[in-house]
């Protein structure tokens, strides 16, 4: 599947920090609770997301070879002052500029620890770009605000996670995993907002060994169906199934079902 490129990765993570930071200085409630992450405030969500962009920009810059505790990550718990948007405002701001400057000067091909098989900084500029586009959605509903994300930045988040989940099919078949496998079952979600040219419609196909996925349009054994957005954020267990903003066709357990247990990817 065709990725975006290295330096479309790293604009987007610059975006989608400086939209972060519009909504922690716009007088949101930073002790409201995140409707879809209900053990954290916005405040510790935001903390949560700058201290997983700070980690991966210490292992980029440091080329690190193993993983790197997240405890030894300067400021990676976000700053001592608690309560302040201007203090996480400029936390923010310092940590989209790092990560950003660590992955251009790195280039994608830079050999980096990873954990999904990946072991470049081209893998972490994916990711965090997806991180900060769902994390950027739960701080949205905890403001009461719309989200919006690019159809091709979406489409690429449920690329990611379907290849998360092949991943961890393959190589950690634990319980949850081994349950997402039987064959004459499958899904599709179909985008139906986009562009000819984003090509938004996924075929998900369960078989007795890894998941087989594709993009296109063939029946399936249930369909979710919806504008990109809306798919994005009920595929990511976001949005409710029973949202207006999206159709279920054929079998809803089944979907519900796979998205419970592919919630490590």
């Amino acid at each position: 599947m065709t990725l975006l490129a290295h330096d479309r990765y790293c604009d987007e993570i610059a975006h989608q920090v400086g939209q972060l930071r519009a909504l922690v200085t716009s007088g949101a409630d930073l002790s409201a609770t995140v409707p879809t992450c209900p053990d954290w405030s916005l405040e510790e969500l935001v903390r949560h997301t700058g201290g997983a962009l700070r980690w991966v920009e210490l292992m980029v810059r440091t080329r690190a070879e193993e993983e790197i505790p997240e405890e030894r990550v300067p400021l990676g718990d976000g700053p001592q002052a608690r309560g302040d948007a201007g203090v996480l405002d400029a936390w923010l701001a310092e940590t989209g500029e790092m990560l950003v400057d660590a992955l251009r000067e790195a280039g994608p091909d830079a050999k980096v620890w990873g954990w999904a098989g990946i072991l470049n900084a081209g893998f972490w500029a994916r990711r965090m770009t997806h991180e900060l586009t769902i994390h950027r959605a739960d701080a949205v509903f905890a403001a009461g605000l719309p989200y919006e994300v690019a159809p091709e930045v979406a489409a690429d988040a449920i690329d990611e996670w379907l290849q998360i989940v092949e991943f961890v099919q393959r190589t950690e078949p634990h319980d949850a995993a081994r349950e997402l496998r039987g064959p004459g079952r499958s899904i599709h979600l179909h985008a139906t907002d986009t562009a000819p040219e984003i090509n938004a419609e996924w075929v998900i196909e369960l078989t007795e060994d890894v998941l087989v996925w594709r993009r296109g349009h063939e029946k399936a054994t249930v369909a979710l169906r919806g504008p990109l957005t809306a798919v994005l954020l009920a595929f990511y267990r976001r949005l409710p199934l029973d949202s207006a903003e999206v159709e279920v066709l054929g079998e809803r357990e089944l979907l519900e079902f796979w998205l419970e247990r592919a919630s490590f990817g």
